[in-house]
């Protein structure tokens, strides 16, 4: 179990956006604590949402394109404890969709990772496309609930 008493649920819900070429959309994230994480386009279920409107609002918000969400992907189904330090006393429930968007060529993307200039006690982000092919290879997914969800793409795409 966890070391501190847990005192809430947090929600959070992401994009799975593949484009044309069979990328995946990923985001690398610098976040206020200095730690660095690539992860999937969205965030944090805000109180009176719901999933898919939090989810457009997320992705709105990170990449400034509308999307439409597809399908379920995956739900946590083990137990994780928020990992930061302002939510440690939560339990992270993660959904993600598969997304599509007409606009995904809009997104300003790079080939480098952590392509941001890194201030400390500053959240920052840049985005890049993944070939799903090779995503078992990315060593740089280290959030638990996001290593579930790029092993299930890999079964979902090598099919």
């Amino acid at each position: 179990m966890s070391a501190l008493p847990l005192k809430r649920f947090n929600v959070r819900v992401y994009g799975l956006l593949i484009n044309h070429n069979q990328q995946l959309l990923v985001a690398d994230e610098a976040f206020k604590s200095g730690q660095l994480a690539t992860k999937f386009p969205g965030g944090g279920l805000e109180l009176g949402e719901g999933l898919i409107d939090g989810l457009k609002r997320e992705f709105i918000e990170e990449t400034g394109i509308e999307v439409e969400v597809k399908e379920h992907f995956y739900t946590t189904d083990f137990f994780v404890q928020s990992a930061f330090e302002l939510s440690a006393d939560s339990q992270l429930i993660s959904i993600y969709y598969i997304v599509e968007s007409k606009d995904w060529n809009r997104i300003k993307t790079s080939d480098k990772k952590f392509d941001f200039e890194f201030v400390k006690g500053k959240e920052s982000e840049s985005f890049r496309w993944v070939n799903i092919s090779e995503l078992e290879s990315e060593t740089d997914i280290v959030l638990p609930i996001d290593k579930v969800v790029v092993q299930k793409l890999a079964e979902h795409f090598s099919k």
